[in-house]
C-alpha cells in the first residue's frame, strides 16, 4: 500500500465526511459515519484505502464508506465502488473480498420469547450438533461428487430447493431469488472445486455464526409486519459465505489479475487493489467465478438454516419462515443515473458496483424485491445488518433515493484484530460472561469465542444511528441474542 499522508477528511454533514481529490484520485472519497466510528488514525488504513481505491480506472461518482469501515484488503471492508463499464471500468476482486457472497439469513420463528425459554438449553444443543463448524471438513450436505457440485454452483439455493432442502419461500425471499445466473462453473481450478465438495452446509469459523434472537423492539411497524416480524418474537440469524471455495476463488483471480494488469495499461498504487476492466477476458472470467461462489453460499445458508429448521420443529413445534438473505461481499452488474451525465440526474449508466462488506439496500417498488414487497409504498428491501457476538442485531429497509448506489453497512465492524481481542479475553471467561446475561453460548473452540469479543467492534447501535442519519436505510427491527453457535 502506498505510504501517502492520511487523507484529510472534511465533515459535510453530521454523518458524512468527504475526502478531496488530489494525486491519481479520479473522483472523491465519501465516508458515512459520526465523529466516534471513524477509523483511528494511525491504526487503520481504510481511509487511505478508501483514496486508493478512488484512483481505479472508470470509477464514478465517489469511493464510499459505509459507517462500520475498517482496514481489510484492497478495498476497506466496508467499502462500495462502482466503474463505468463502458468507460473502460474494471473490476478488482478486492472489491469483493476472498469470502465471496458472504452474507445474512435470517428466519422468523413461529414462538414468542416466553414459549421458546424453557427449551432454549435444547434447542441450541441439537442448533450445536446440526451446525458443522470451525476450520476444515464437514457439511450438511455430502455431495456426491465434481458433477452435483456443478449443479449447485449453476444453480445455487435454487438447486438445494429442488433436491428437497427448502420451500419456494426460501427461494422468493432470497437476494436474485436464490441464484446469480450468469455462473460458469467450468472455469473453476480443480484447487478451487477440491475445497468445495466437502463444506456445503457448513459455518465455518472467524465471525460466522448462527444465532437465536429475540425482537427487542419494533422500529416501524408496517416494515416488521411486512417482513413478518413482530415483537417478543424468536428468530434465527445466520452469517456465512462461500468457504474454501469462494477463497481460492478469490486468490486464483487476484494472481491472474496482478499478471494482466500491465496488458491494460493499469497501474494502482496498493497490488492488493490488482484489477482489470470489466469488459476483458479475464473480467468476465473473474465475474462468472464469483457468481458461482456465490451461489455456492447461497447454497450453503440454505442447508444451514434447512437443518435450523428441522431442529426448531423437532424440539419447539415452530416453524422458520425466511425474513431475507443478502449478501456483503459481492460486485454486480447494474444499471444506475449517475450525475454529472446528460440530463439534471445523469443518463442511465451501466456499472459495476463492488460491495465489499456493504449490502445492497434498494428502495421500495424496485424491479428486483420479492413480490410481496414490491408494491409497498414505504417498504424497500430488508437490510440485515447483525452486531457483534452478544449485542444487538438490526432489520433495516431500504429508503428512496439513497446514496452509495442504494448501499449501506453490513456490521458493526472490527476494531480490534483477532489477535488482539484473544490476548485480551479468555474464552472460558466471555462464555460466563455472556451465559451470566441469558445468552446460551455453543463454540467450537475457546479461542474462537475470544477472537469474536463484543469489545472488539464498533457499537452496533451507534452504527445503525450513522446509517439512518445518513440517509442509507431506516431501522425497522432490533434484535438481541439468547443463544449463538460459534465456529
Amino acid at each position: 500500500m502506498t505510504q501517502a499522508r492520511i487523507p484529510a477528511l472534511v465533515q459535510e454533514t453530521p454523518y458524512r465526511y468527504q475526502i478531496e481529490p488530489t494525486g491519481r484520485m479520479r473522483v472523491p472519497g465519501v465516508v458515512f459515519a459520526s465523529p466516534g466510528l471513524l477509523p483511528e488514525v494511525g491504526g487503520d488504513q481504510a481511509l487511505q484505502q478508501v483514496a486508493d481505491v478512488a484512483t481505479l480506472p472508470g470509477i464514478v461518482d465517489a469511493s464510499y464508506a459505509m459507517p462500520d469501515v475498517h482496514w481489510g484488503y484492497g478495498f476497506p471492508i466496508g467499502g462500495v465502488a462502482a466503474t463505468d463499464i463502458a468507460e473502460g471500468g474494471v473490476v478488482s476482486p478486492g472489491g469483493v473480498g476472498f469470502d465471496i457472497s458472504c452474507g445474512v439469513r435470517l428466519y422468523a420463528a413461529d414462538v414468542d420469547a416466553a414459549d421458546f425459554a424453557p427449551r432454549k438449553e435444547a434447542v441450541l444443543d441439537g442448533l450445536s450438533r446440526s451446525t458443522p463448524r470451525g476450520m476444515g471438513k464437514g457439511a450438511v450436505w455430502e455431495l456426491s461428487g465434481a458433477g452435483q457440485l456443478a449443479k449447485v454452483l449453476a444453480s445455487g439455493a435454487r438447486y438445494a430447493v429442488e433436491q428437497g432442502h427448502g420451500v419456494q419461500r426460501d427461494l422468493d425471499r432470497c437476494e436474485d431469488f436464490g441464484a446469480v445466473d450468469d455462473a460458469d462453473p467450468a472455469g473453476l481450478s480443480e484447487r478451487a472445486v477440491k475445497r468445495g465438495l466437502h463444506q456445503l452446509g457448513s459455518l465455518g469459523s472467524g465471525n460466522h455464526f448462527l444465532e437465536v434472537q429475540v425482537v427487542d423492539a419494533v422500529r416501524d411497524q408496517a416494515a416488521a409486519e411486512a417482513y413478518g416480524l413482530r415483537a417478543g418474537q424468536v428468530c434465527v440469524m445466520i452469517h456465512c459465505g462461500s468457504r474454501g471455495l469462494g477463497h481460492q476463488i478469490c486468490t486464483d483471480h487476484v494472481r491472474a489479475m496482478e499478471q494482466a494488469m500491465a496488458g491494460f495499461g493499469i497501474t494502482v498504487p496498493d497490488r492488493q487493489l490488482a484489477c482489470v476492466p470489466v469488459d476483458s477476458d479475464p473480467g468476465r472470467a473473474y465475474l462468472r467465478a464469483m457468481a458461482s461462489a456465490a451461489n455456492y453460499a447461497r447454497a450453503n445458508r440454505q442447508l444451514l438454516g434447512q437443518a435450523a429448521r428441522g431442529v426448531f420443529e423437532r424440539l419447539t413445534g415452530a416453524g422458520l419462515d425466511l425474513v431475507y438473505d443478502i449478501s456483503h461481499n459481492l460486485a454486480k452488474v447494474e444499471t444506475h443515473r449517475v450525475a454529472g451525465g446528460a440530463g439534471a440526474a445523469g443518463a442511465p449508466r451501466r456499472l459495476c458496483v463492488h460491495r465489499k462488506g456493504a449490502t445492497r439496500a434498494l428502495p421500495p417498488g424496485h424491479p428486483d424485491l420479492p413480490a410481496d414487497l414490491r408494491d409497498l409504498p414505504d417498504v424497500g428491501q430488508p437490510v440485515l445488518i447483525p452486531g457483534s457476538m452478544g449485542t444487538a442485531s438490526y432489520v433495516l429497509t431500504g429508503v428512496p433515493g439513497g446514496p452509495a448506489f442504494a448501499s449501506t453497512c453490513h456490521g458493526a465492524g472490527r476494531t480490534l484484530s483477532r489477535h488482539q481481542a484473544a490476548k485480551a479475553v479468555r474464552g472460558q471467561e466471555l462464555r460466563q460472561l455472556l451465559e451470566s446475561r441469558g445468552i446460551a453460548v455453543r463454540g467450537a473452540s475457546w479461542r474462537g469465542l475470544a477472537e469474536e469479543m463484543p469489545e472488539a467492534y464498533k457499537d452496533i447501535d451507534a452504527v445503525v444511528e450513522a446509517a439512518e442519519g445518513a440517509g442509507l436505510a431506516r431501522a425497522v427491527a432490533r434484535l438481541v441474542p439468547v443463544g449463538v453457535v460459534k465456529g
